[in-house]
């Protein structure tokens, strides 16, 4: 865990794509979401592994929204059922699960269907504020937040200078 905060902290001050930082947090945020108990979340979390994304941003938004994802779990019940319940697409729907192990997709349940639909719909607005607080991390945010004297003694901290240690030495 402590080596995907040094990754994330070293492309936040490096000269990391901030695309791909932030197209990490919206993957991370889908995916924390989702419920892990269908074949779907693995499916989805191993094609992500193999695209080009800060993967500490990655694992850190997932936890992030793994956390809140059960405060949402009324919203994502509702949009599910809203979207599974559209009358075109119910043929479809049927046709789908009568195709062998995609069952365990459980794309069926309301929670995984909303909560997918869901992450979807903030795909974009998530990724536009991550490209936003990237820019403003870089120009605005770290060189003012390293003049503080609180932050000075946290850089005393045994933990958060071994951080500092890993970060200088990759």
């Amino acid at each position: 865990m402590l080596s995907y905060i040094v990754k994330l902290l070293k492309s936040l001050n490096a000269n990391a794509d901030p695309g791909d930082i932030a197209h990490a947090v919206s993957l991370g945020m889908l995916l924390g979401f989702m419920p892990k108990n269908n074949i779907l979340w693995y499916i989805l979390f191993i094609f992500f592994l193999f695209v080009r994304i800060n993967k500490g941003a990655y694992f850190l938004m997932m936890l992030a929204a793994a956390c809140i994802a059960p405060l949402l779990d009324p919203l994502f019940d509702t949009i599910g059922y809203t979207v599974l319940t559209v009358q075109p697409l119910k043929g479809l729907y049927s046709r789908l699960l009568d195709i062998p192990f995609v069952g365990f997709t459980k794309f069926n349940n309301t929670i995984v269907a909303g909560s997918l639909v869901f992450g979807l719909i903030l795909y974009i607005p998530c990724y536009a504020a991550a490209r936003i607080f990237i820019r403003q991390w870089r120009t605005v945010i770290a060189p003012v937040w390293m003049k503080y004297r609180f932050i000075k003694f946290l850089y005393t901290l045994p933990l958060i200078s071994k951080i500092v240690r890993l970060m200088e030495e990759e």
